[in-house]
C-alpha cells in the first residue's frame, strides 16, 4: 500500500526581523525532499541559513540546492556531511576524499556560500553578535560499541550485528590513510582556527556530526554511533563559548542541553522518516533563541 502524502509544510508568517535559521540532511535525491527544498524561503530580507550537511550525494544535486538557497537567503553557511563526501558510482564528478571536499568548497565560494575554509561570518542580528563557525571534523570511531577497547573490535562487532555505514564503501579518505587520520587532521586545523577567534565573541558551532556523544545514545542501532563523531570535540561547546551547537546526521530533530549549551539537531531526514511526523516548518530558528523545553522534538 502506498504511503499517504504528508501535508506540505506551511509557509511561516513574515518575521519582523532577520533570523539565523538552520536545516540539514535535505537528501534531495529523494523527489519528496527535493520538492520540500524548493519550498524553503526566508521570511525577512536579512534571514541567514545554516545548511549542516547531507544535501545530496551527487555533485550536481549539491550545486542545485546550494544555488537555489544562496539565491534566496541573505547568507548561506554550509558544513559538509558524509553524503557530500561520497564518490558514488556514475557521478560525473569522480573526485575522492579531500579533492572532492575542496571542489565543493570552490563551488560554495562561486555561489557566495561560507564554508569551513572561510572566515567565520558574524551574525549581528537579534541574539548576536556571534561568529557562525561551520566545522568539518569527520569521525574517528571513538564513539565505540560499549566494551570495545579498539576501533577494530568496535567495527568487528558492528559488522557482526549487520550495522555498517555506507561510508565504508563510498567515503574515501585520500590522501590520508584512513578516515580517522583525516578526522584528526581536521580537528587540529579547526581547533587552531577556533582558538584564534576574539575571546569575547560567542559562537554558533555548526557541524554535521554532533560534537558530543550524548545525542547518539538514543539511536535505534547503537553500534552506528562510531560513525557519528569524535571524542576530540567533546568540550568545544564550552571552550569556544557556544551560544548554540547545530548538527544533523542522526535524523532525530530535537533540542537538548549539555553544560548549559543548547544543541539543535536540525535534520529533515528521509521521506519514510518525516512522513509520519506532524507537518512542521523544516527550518529551525537558532537566533534569536526560541523558547523550548530541553529534549523537545520540534
Amino acid at each position: 500500500m502506498p504511503h499517504p502524502q504528508a501535508a506540505p509544510p506551511s509557509q511561516p508568517a513574515p518575521h519582523p526581523a532577520g533570523r539565523l535559521l538552520a536545516v540539514s540532511d535535505l537528501h534531495i535525491a529523494h523527489a519528496e525532499n527535493r520538492a520540500l527544498t524548493e519550498t524553503l524561503r526566508p521570511t525577512h530580507d536579512d534571514d541567514w541559513l545554516i545548511v549542516a550537511g547531507d544535501v545530496a550525494e551527487r555533485y550536481d544535486d549539491v550545486e542545485w540546492a546550494l544555488r537555489l538557497l544562496a539565491g534566496r537567503f541573505a547568507k548561506v553557511i554550509w558544513a559538509p556531511g558524509n553524503h557530500e563526501l561520497w564518490t558514488p558510482p556514475k557521478d560525473p564528478c569522480d573526485l575522492r576524499g579531500e579533492k572532492r571536499y575542496l571542489r565543493l568548497v570552490e563551488l560554495c565560494r562561486e555561489l557566495g556560500v561560507a564554508t569551513p575554509e572561510d572566515p567565520y561570518p558574524v551574525w549581528e542580528g537579534d541574539g548576536g553578535p556571534v561568529a557562525v563557525a561551520p566545522l568539518f571534523t569527520l569521525y574517528d570511531y571513538t564513539f565505540r560499541v560499549p566494551g570495545a577497547d579498539t576501533k577494530e573490535e568496535s567495527l568487528r562487532r558492528a559488522y557482526e550485528a549487520g550495522v555498517v555505514c555506507t561510508d565504508e564503501h563510498f567515503l574515501h579518505p585520500d590522501p590520508y590513510p584512513t578516515r580517522d587520520d583525516w578526522c584528526r587532521a581536521r580537528v587540529a586545523y579547526t581547533e587552531r582556527r577556533l582558538a584564534e577567534l576574539d575571546p569575547g565573541l560567542r559562537t554558533v558551532l555548526v557541524s554535521h556530526w554532533p560534537l558530543v556523544r550524548e545525542p547518539t545514545r538514543i539511536l535505534r542501532y547503537p553500534d552506528f554511533a562510531q560513525w557519528c563523531g569524535t571524542e576530540l570535540t567533546a568540550d568545544w561547546h564550552v571552550r569556544f563559548r557556544a551560544a548554540a551547537a547545530v548538527y544533523g546526521h542522526l535524523h532525530i530533530p530535537r533540542v537538548t542541553r549539555y553544560d548549559g549549551v543548547r544543541f539543535e539537531e536540525v535534520s529533515v531526514g528521509y521521506p519514510r522518516e518525516w512522513r509520519p511526523r506532524p507537518p512542521r516548518e523544516p527550518l529551525r530558528q537558532i537566533l534569536p533563541q526560541p523558547v523550548d523545553e530541553p529534549g523537545a522534538l520540534w
